[in-house]
């Protein structure tokens, strides 16, 4: 076991530490190593000679054997995600989030199977639910993310896989992880949760009886919303199905993404932190605003969730959501418009702000989105809040 392999060590230093294996990030024959694990472009890979060839074998995800298989660049960044996660067999690259979704339930369901889908997921995920998957045959049951436990009353013969989203897209809702996964064990059913809310430093999924943990690369890992990927990360039992799901799909991905993700990967406890206490001061701040309706933050004690919150998070990340009280989709545009240090833009976890209208009750199916008012959804970055605030003022001023 070398240094960088050692599970004793606590998360941040796992961060630095992580994926940089002496033999990635040297050559004894130059007579020393890098910090950084160099950016390994490859396509084909040369034997010494057939026997060479023959010896690597196709079932190698660590070793050369072709570029899809990647290469010390990405297999870097594959050993500290899985560094990062308690019980972990193995971490899977994708070229996006959506790609990991849907490369997982493609290795978990068949034909026939049924899938419990949380109704709060990210909406891509619902569509290919209701699109890939209705058409090769896996039927889809969405549920309410609040129902804890009496999940049990959902799960039939045919069920094979739980996912789940905590907090969930746009409502943030939190769910029962702990119970879920509890009860999809004594069943026999597998269970996959996208954690890129919070990552591993806030909820170590596979610690909380998760067996596949995804995150969108793209967000708070990556940081500097410039490289795009997406990870699956898995027990042992499920690690093998994965892997060969993403061999014969032949996902891969650029070592120049990679390195890009590693760089973020360094700093995210230290970025993460501000985000949530950035978050916090604005949501905060915003639930004491007459123009709000309420404010959809689990680490606020009013919040909903704000009990299991508390109970299973380590922390808080700076995505969030709050109403518009009385607001129409008229008076949103209004105020986002009038904005000057929140981006207009998808996606979130980057180092700017940005700002978004959210319609939840378009997607909904298993639960209904009642709430009258505009809903917007926030990604604080790592600005000063006190800037922020005064541009959020500005946004109330516009109305």
């Amino acid at each position: 076991m070398s240094k960088n392999d050692d599970q004793t060590l606590r998360p941040a230093t796992k961060l630095v530490q992580g994926g940089r294996r002496p033999e990635w990030t040297g050559d004894p024959r130059l007579g020393g190593g890098v910090v950084n694990p160099p950016v390994w472009r490859a396509s084909t890979i040369l034997y010494d000679s057939i026997a060479d060839l023959k010896a690597r074998g196709a079932s190698t995800h660590d070793k050369f054997y072709y570029g899809r298989r990647g290469t010390p660049t990405v297999w870097a960044l594959a050993d500290a995600l899985t560094m990062m996660e308690p019980g972990a067999e193995g971490s899977l690259l994708y070229p996006s989030g959506v790609a990991a979704i849907s490369a997982g339930l493609l290795a978990l369901l068949s034909p026939g199977d049924h899938l419990l889908m949380v109704d709060s997921a990210y909406e891509p995920t619902r569509a290919f639910c209701n699109g890939m998957l209705a058409r090769m045959g896996v039927r889809s049951s969405f549920y309410d993310p609040l129902v804890g436990a009496d999940i049990a009353d959902l799960i039939e013969p045919a069920t094979k896989l739980i996912f789940l989203e905590s907090p969930g897209s746009l409502t943030f809702e939190v769910q029962d992880i702990p119970a879920i996964t509890a009860l999809a064990r004594a069943r026999g059913v597998l269970t996959m949760l996208d954690n890129t809310w919070a990552t591993p430093l806030l909820f170590p999924a596979l610690a909380h009886g998760v067996d596949v943990t995804m995150m969108s690369l793209t967000k708070y890992v990556g940081g500097h919303s410039d490289a795009m990927m997406g990870s699956l990360t898995a027990t042992k039992a499920v690690w093998p199905k994965l892997r060969h799901a993403a061999y014969q799909l032949g996902q891969a991905v650029s070592p120049d993404d990679c390195a890009l993700v590693l760089r973020g990967l360094r700093t995210l406890d230290v970025r993460l932190a501000r985000h949530g206490d950035n978050g916090l001061a604005v949501a905060t701040w915003l639930a004491g605003r007459a123009e709000v309706g309420r404010v959809l933050h689990p680490a606020l004690p009013g919040d909903p969730g704000h009990a299991l919150w508390s109970r299973d998070f380590a922390g808080t990340s700076g995505l969030f959501g709050f109403t518009l009280k009385g607001g129409d989709d008229v008076a949103r545009a209004r105020f986002i418009d009038a904005l000057a240090h929140f981006g207009i833009g998808f996606s979130w976890g980057g180092y700017e702000s940005l700002a978004v209208p959210g319609d939840p009750q378009t997607i909904r199916t298993a639960t209904r989105w009642i709430d009258p008012d505009a809903l917007v959804r926030l990604s604080i970055g790592l600005e000063d809040p006190a800037d922020l605030i005064a541009d959020l003022e500005r946004g109330f001023a516009a109305l």
